[in-house]
């Protein structure tokens, strides 16, 4: 068993899954506090009975070597400024994460002014409700660990025994890494729903249209994982095939209008990746952006 005491202050989706995989690491999950008494004995329950279930963060902290604040973003910082400013000893002993995504670290700055050292640690996964004999969504995701010297190291260590991969980022970009992420996951929902919907129009089913699109879809992730994604863009726009654009448009406005905006921006940004690549002549890359602004 490891020596260092697991606290876990919010007891959702990912402070359960926490309890659970690293108690089956070998952690000892020493406290667990959440809104509901209920959510806490649940989460103790599914992590194999260990850790005591207590009726204030502030218990739950105290009885921690490693606490994670895995309450709703919007809370994270209240909770720790409310822990800090009701604790009097230092808290030097003390390494706080917590596990949002957009949030840095700096957020936890009224624990670290005690002494604490703070960090986040942000699986790049969804997460669904887990039981203790399930296998962990921890495993072979990546995981990336910001914040100060101490907290990396140990961040590094959680991330290696919850047999996932970390990756570092400086404190300021972490916004910025949030934003690709849901540039990547979530609008990439967004663009394929726009494809299926224009599948749909031409009398296609949504499973129907998925299958298809599917292996186009497969296949563009590797051409931009073994390329990038400057080299791998193909079609009309990589081609200056403005015809072909204007027919798209056409086709859009008459049976999707509300997407023909986004069609627009999105063939603005796809001619900006065709310029970088120098293939286009002025006279192309001057009639697609007249076709790309709207009222042209």
């Amino acid at each position: 068993m490891s020596p260092q005491k697991i606290s876990i202050i919010g007891c959702g989706r990912v402070g359960t899954a926490l309890a659970v995989f690293l108690s089956k690491a070998g952690y000892n999950i020493a406290s667990v506090f959440s809104k509901t008494r209920v959510s806490a004995e649940n989460t103790v329950c599914v992590s194999g009975g260990t850790g005591t279930v207590y009726n204030s963060s502030i218990q739950a902290f105290l009885a921690g070597d490693i606490v994670f604040i895995t309450t709703p973003d919007n809370l994270i910082e209240k909770v720790c400024a409310d822990i800090s400013s009701n604790v009097s000893v230092d808290l030097d002993t003390k390494t706080i994460f917590h596990c949002s995504g957009a949030l840095s670290s700096s957020i936890l700055s009224s624990a670290s002014k005690k002494g604490a050292h703070t960090g986040s640690i942000h699986p790049l996964q969804s997460f669904a409700p887990y039981s203790y004999e399930q296998p962990s969504p921890f495993a072979g995701i990546n995981i990336s660990v910001e914040g100060d010297e101490k907290a990396l190291a140990i961040g590094k260590e959680l991330v290696h025994v919850l047999k996932a991969k970390y990756f570092t980022i400086p404190t300021k970009a972490k916004t910025l890494y949030h934003a690709a992420a849901v540039v990547a996951s979530n609008y990439l929902v967004t663009l394929e729903h726009f494809a299926l919907e224009l599948l749909k129009e031409a009398e296609l089913s949504e499973q129907k249209a998925y299958e298809i699109l599917e292996p186009l879809i497969q296949g563009t992730l590797t051409n931009i994982k073994t390329r990038g994604s400057v080299a791998a863009l193909t079609g009309p726009v990589a081609r200056g095939d403005a015809q072909i654009v204007e027919k798209h448009l056409r086709a859009i406005n008459e049976a999707l209008p509300e997407f023909s905006k986004l069609y627009r921006v999105m063939g603005q940004y796809t001619l900006k990746l065709v310029e970088k690549r120098g293939e286009l002549d002025q006279i192309s890359v001057e009639g697609l952006t007249d076709i790309f602004t709207e009222g042209k």
